[in-house]
């Protein structure tokens, strides 16, 4: 409408210029949102990497041209492990990353990477041994690889090129072809396909035998996987001037809900005769692979494997030689397993570690590699969050949901059975805990503390401060709104943990318009007691009120909470959020008909289906990026809490927000990106199309060539100052 009237104006001679016209239609919000978006909203964190003797660590340069070691308990720089001015052989400029082998006698690093998807690259990757300072490509018959993997003597390297895998011989200069069937579209040897990546959050199912005789791998075959197709445009953020007048297509291999999967198969690669076999699973075991690693033998092959409905968890001990294999770990779920079962999962050199939810709470629990139960390491009565590793006199170290569902805390177990707090602070402490666990990196925040990073003893005890930023604090103290926790009363008597922003000028006789915001998907959670500085803190400059509430669904608080849901996505989040929405209207200093709803993605997806429930309080919604049918959406994550469509019609027709569509009961702005290749646009455009089609309108406003996370060029800042206005329009 502000398009068409503006064009009218210039026709009939309005006294203003076109280029004024148009200046009048650009948001100040976009300029002035750059301080609340990243980077410039980012804290400051140390990036370091600890040495294999666990009293040292490797950090990186400023200017991306050195790797120096420092001294854990006195910070004495050790020495200049790596220096692109002092290599023989190849000369680089600077590099873009790096990876530490085994013992700490070679160092691999790259430039010039390339994304494939979310997580993954291909790079030139170069090898530097430390002794001699010679620097070489990893491969002189491959350009590109991609997930390099050290042998645990750091003698070899295996790495992915063209869907195959290759064995680098470093001391010979020479490489070997482990397979040779890799194909664009069909096989992938080592590396994983999209849906892989995406939900199981790995790049690489690659594992070395610790005796470095033996290499095992996973094989895709997604021959079968029916392609996705999506438009190339030029744009202009970075624009590719091949599509300037004629549009390109990308393709890839995207199975949806039902669709047929990537066939993965386990495969053993003998180093000595370069001989493959197939190592055979039971029938049945071994749908999906997420996760392999070994154990401390060479024929402790560890492999996790899940059922397709992922409710049936099993782990299996193989030997890789003779492929024998044996069940080690079973666990089934009346709903699903969690991811962290595969992703937590951690190989001791006596015992592995998994993460259990099949009594109320997520725990972690300790197995011998035959399979016989140790103990179970988690605090009780709260999720566990992380597992770091135990130390040489038997003390765990791990982090829980504790003592509140909305904090994180780092807990030791001894011996003797007593779990002791290493992080004593209230709010949020995440670890990483150097090899042998005597030392740990903490990075510590609350609503009320910015991010500080220290180096601390196994028992909290502070080093020192790495980083405090106390600079970034003093920045943007005169922008930080009021943040407070609150109870909501949810559906069905369901009591939620929420969050509140008002405006720094707060003033309770006054009546505000309020935004709901909220991601609501499984295992999520929003509201947690940590630092954040964001759209959030901009909006409520503005005069709005912010809202935030984890209903049923969301993590933090046991397995019956999380698993609510399933196989009926869609429904107790619509109807916590409406009741959150409910519980908002009668705060003394709210607008009760001035409530808005927003999400991205999953929260996108709730968006609509609150803002077209029967009984929907919302004033205005902003959906970015949403899933609008299920059976649009990839089948891992997807199948995960409903099934197949196959198995569950019901779910997933009550769950379309494409089928509430006619019931939209307020004013909508929908969002997405051309190239989303997560979150497909077809779901925002058949959603308008149902619109449409039914007379009813909404706004949207594209996004070309940006994927799901629509970043870059100040693109994001443009998704803020979209929205900004129009709930200022709608709710003001």
């Amino acid at each position: 409408m502000k398009i068409q009237y503006l064009a009218a104006a210039f026709l009939i001679g309005a006294s203003v210029s076109a280029s004024a016209a148009i200046g009048t239609m650009r948001s100040n919000a976009v300029g002035e949102l750059a301080a609340y978006c990243a980077p410039q909203s980012s804290t400051n964190h140390p990036s370091l990497v600890f040495m294999p003797d666990g009293q040292s660590y490797l950090v990186r340069s400023d200017d991306h041209r050195s790797l120096i070691v420092k001294d854990i308990a006195s910070d004495k720089e050790i020495n200049t492990l790596f220096d692109v001015t002092h290599t023989r052989e190849t000369t680089l400029p600077d590099f873009e990353g790096f990876i530490l082998s085994p013992d700490a006698s070679k160092i691999i690093v790259w430039r010039n990477s390339e994304a494939i998807y979310r997580r993954s690259s291909t790079a030139e990757y170069y090898v530097y041994e430390v002794r001699s300072r010679i620097l070489k490509p990893l491969s002189t018959e491959h350009p590109r690889q991609s997930v390099p993997v050290f042998s645990p003597d750091s003698r070899m390297v295996a790495f992915v090129a063209d869907n195959n895998i290759y064995a680098a011989k470093l001391d010979y200069g020479t490489e070997v072809a482990v397979t040779t069937d890799g194909a664009p579209g069909k096989i992938i040897n080592g590396a994983t396909d999209w849906a892989y990546e995406e939900e199981f959050s790995v790049t690489s199912l690659i594992a070395w035998a610790p005796d470095n005789l033996t290499l095992c791998y996973v094989k895709f075959d997604e021959s079968q996987v029916p392609i996705y197709t999506l438009p190339i445009y030029a744009g202009t953020c970075n624009p590719d001037e091949k599509y300037e007048l004629y549009p390109g297509i990308w393709s890839y291999k995207y199975p949806v809900a039902g669709a047929t999967n990537s066939t993965v198969t386990l495969h053993s690669y003998d180093v000595e005769t370069r001989k493959t076999k197939q190592i055979e699973l039971p029938s049945g075991s071994g749908y999906y692979i997420p996760r392999i690693a070994y154990g401390p033998q060479p024929s402790q092959l560890m492999v996790a494997t899940l059922n397709r409905d992922q409710n049936r968890y099993e782990i299996f001990c193989s030997n890789p030689k003779s492929t024998v294999t044996k069940s080690v770990y079973v666990e089934e779920s009346k709903a699903w397993i969690e991811p962290e079962a595969y992703e937590q999962l951690h190989f001791g050199s006596n015992s592995f570690v998994v993460a259990s939810s099949s009594d109320g709470y997520t725990r972690f629990k300790e197995f011998s590699y035959t399979g016989s139960p140790l103990k179970t390491i988690t605090k009780p009565d709260c999720d566990a969050t992380a597992y770091y590793g135990s130390d040489e006199l038997g003390n765990h170290y791990f982090q829980a949901a504790a003592p509140t569902p909305m904090e994180r805390t780092v807990y030791r177990l001894d011996r003797k059975g007593t779990y002791t707090a290493v992080s004593a602070e209230e709010g949020t402490t995440n670890a990483s805990f150097a090899p042998g666990c005597r030392y740990m990196l903490k990075n510590y925040s609350s609503i009320k503390n910015v991010p500080v990073y220290s180096l601390c003893k196994a028992d909290g005890k502070v080093i020192r401060v790495l980083e405090d930023n106390k600079a970034f604090e003093s920045k943007v103290a005169a922008l930080l709104p009021q943040k407070e926790f609150i109870k909501v009363p949810g559906g069905d008597g369901v009591e939620m943990n929420g969050y509140i922003v008002k405006p720094r000028d707060f003033n309770p006789s006054k009546k505000y318009p309020v935004i709901m915001s909220q991601y609501s998907g499984p295992g999520s959670q929003q509201v947690l007691n940590r630092w954040s500085f964001d759209w959030e803190a901009y909006f409520a400059s503005k005069g709005f009120i912010i809202i935030c509430v984890d209903g049923r669904g969301t993590g933090g608080r046991g397995t019956a909470y999380r698993t609510a849901v399933y196989k009926n996505l869609g429904h107790y989040e619509t109807i916590d959020q409406i009741a959150a929405a409910r519980y908002a209207a009668t705060l003394p200093y709210v607008d009760g008909s001035k409530i808005g709803i927003y999400g991205w993605s999953f929260g996108g997806y709730e968006t609509l289906m609150a803002a077209s429930a029967d009984n929907s309080p919302y004033a205005a919604a902003v959906s970015v990026a949403p899933v609008t049918d299920w059976r649009f959406y990839d089948s891992i994550y997807t199948e995960r809490y409903m099934l197949t469509p196959q198995q569950n019609e019901r779910g997933y027709s009550d769950g379309s927000a494409i089928g509430r569509a006619l019931h939209l009961a307020c004013p909508l702005l929908i969002m997405y990106g051309t190239a989303d290749d997560n979150v497909h646009p077809a779901n925002s455009l058949q959603y308008v199309s149902t619109l449409q089609s039914a007379g009813i309108l909404c706004d949207m406003f594209v996004f070309p060539q940006k994927n799901h996370s629509i970043n870059g060029c100040n693109a994001r800042q443009v998704v803020y100052a979209r929205m900004l206005s129009f709930f200022e329009e709608k709710l003001k």
